[in-house]
């Protein structure tokens, strides 16, 4: 525990990547096998589950520091996380633990089936027997909340230094449902086990955003292909040893929540991975999103749901064939091969469609092009240069996104709550409502968009011009309007404006606009496509 708490310690107290990447290097060559495997875990998301619920941490911790609850409270408003507030409380201890972190997590797992009392006993003890840092630790992972400045391909980078393997074949190593309970370092990092890479997908290529003038960057229009940037789950499906097998770009295993891609082993041969996007498709058309998150969130996928919300899968790229790995071949030869695979089967039957490839001439007829995105239900354009690979995660370069401009409304700030983090004691969590006849109806809430000096100007406001108070929410005078910024919108039964919106941001801060001359519902649900 001590030396993967001076890890976090290091890690945590820079912005610089050399710094993180150095520091993890030295702890993956010095730190045993099973505490290696751990850091990788929680690092990848793969954390173990929260064996005490928050509020009872939050009476022991206070009873162990001597305070009241409400003071507890105070502070932990303040440092905006909860494992750090307790770190702070607790009375200090100099003393360091010879434990190692992977025994402390087997305690904290088994932790979870014991009785309140000896959960409160064993917290106790351990609390008062590490420092500062490695209680801060052992308190992200008891809440599982650990969170740090450290992405995956981070961590892969100083991972490869560490062991000489290069990144593609670690990220491809850590893809997939492993866990530390059903693996070791040995087996998932060091050996090359064949069967391991049945049901794998591959790590995904991402794309990058397109700035100002991109078309002189990119310079001549022939080098690249463009396709319609479609609104659904990025996933992979995997054709091998007559399984099928669908993951979603976030590395989670779905392929009960789509089992009409079983389909596909009669027209498609093993050795296929197919990258593409799984959108919902009633009635012969492109849905919404929201329609797919009906499937994602149940539990069982019954008939009537499957009938309800058909989905089918948009293809654009072919990473696997016959069992080969062609992701460094060109993009045109991949799509050659697609569009070979698809075309000579009855594919459409069974749910597999093309993406279509375009090509243009001149860049304002791919803007218009770009430009009729919402008739066909995308988010704008991809740009793929035509010789590129397939690489790993965002390479900037080869591969672009060319969305289309946000819908926008001007909404009046109703509600605040404090936000999180180093903005702990400010209130920039917002809710904004829309006019609906002499009443502002709730629609959606924002968090970005504004800078530090807007939020504390925007939080001493609030603080001044409260009405109410709901635990941490406070509703406020209706004074300032926002324009808000989102990317799609639809129909909701769920929300008491009867509109969901995804993604929404605060684009400005409109102190030239009185109340009165806000939007209304009306025209936010004249935003939604017909």
């Amino acid at each position: 525990m001590k030396k993967f708490a001076q890890l976090i310690k290091t890690i945590d107290s820079t912005n610089k990547t050399n710094v993180k990447v150095a520091a993890l290097t030295e702890y993956f060559k010095i730190a045993p096998n099973k505490d290696k495997l751990w850091t990788i875990a929680i690092l990848s998301h793969r954390r173990p589950k929260r064996p005490v619920n928050t509020t009872l941490l939050r009476e022991w911790a206070t009873e162990l520091s001597n305070i009241p609850l409400w003071l507890f409270e105070e502070s932990y408003h303040i440092v905006g996380d909860l494992a750090e507030t307790i770190a702070l409380i607790l009375p200090k201890n100099e003393t360091s633990s010879t434990k190692s972190l992977a025994a402390y997590i087997s305690e904290i797992q088994t932790l979870r089936s014991l009785p309140e009392a000896e959960k409160k006993d064993y917290l106790h003890t351990n609390w008062m027997r590490l420092n500062y840092y490695e209680r801060f630790v052992f308190n992200k992972i008891i809440t599982g909340s650990f969170r740090i400045g450290v992405s995956q391909k981070l961590m892969t980078r100083a991972l490869a230094k560490a062991t000489d393997i290069e990144q593609d074949i670690l990220a491809y190593k850590l893809m997939g449902n492993w866990t530390p309970d059903n693996t070791t370092f040995q087996k998932l990092i060091l050996e090359e086990n064949e069967e391991d890479y049945l049901s794998k997908p591959y790590p995904f290529y991402l794309a990058y955003a397109v700035e100002d003038d991109f078309e002189e960057e990119l310079q001549d229009i022939s080098n690249w292909s463009f396709e319609h940037k479609w609104d659904g789950i990025r996933a992979q499906v995997i054709l091998r040893n007559d399984e099928v097998f669908v993951w979603s770009r976030g590395e989670e295993l779905v392929t009960d929540k789509f089992p009409e891609f079983q389909r596909f082993l009669d027209e498609i041969p093993n050795g296929t991975v197919l990258d593409g996007e799984i959108i919902p498709f009633g009635k012969g058309s492109i849905g919404n999103f929201k329609d797919l998150q009906t499937r994602i969130g149940r539990k069982n996928v019954t008939k009537a749901l499957l009938k309800k919300t058909p989905v089918i899968l948009i293809a654009y790229d072919l990473l696997e064939w016959k069992g080969e790995d062609i992701r460094q071949k060109a993009f045109v030869e991949r799509r050659k091969l697609l569009d070979k695979l698809v075309n000579e089967c009855d594919c459409e039957r069974f749910g597999l469609y093309l993406s279509e490839t375009m090509q243009f001439s001149t860049w304002e007829a791919a803007a218009k092009e770009r430009n009729r995105s919402r008739e066909k239900r995308s988010e704008g354009l991809m740009l793929k240069k035509k010789d590129s690979p397939y690489l790993v995660g965002r390479k900037k370069g080869d591969w672009w996104k060319w969305k289309v401009d946000p819908f926008t409304i001007d909404g009046v700030l109703t509600y605040a709550m404090r936000g999180h983090g180093r903005r702990a004691n400010l209130y920039t969590d917002y809710t904004f409502g829309l006019w609906d006849g002499d009443e502002l109806v709730t629609f959606a809430k924002a968090y970005s968009g504004l800078t530090d000096k807007e939020f504390r100007q925007v939080d001493a406001w609030i603080k001044k011009n409260t009405l109410e108070r709901f635990g941490p929410v406070r509703s406020v005078t209706p004074h300032h309007v926002f324009e808000i910024a989102f990317e799609g919108i639809a129909e909701s039964k769920r929300h008491k404006s009867g509109v969901a919106t995804r993604f929404p941001r605060i684009v400005r801060w409109r102190k030239d606009k009185p109340i009165e001359e806000a939007n209304t519902l009306d025209d936010l649900k004249a935003l939604i496509p017909k």
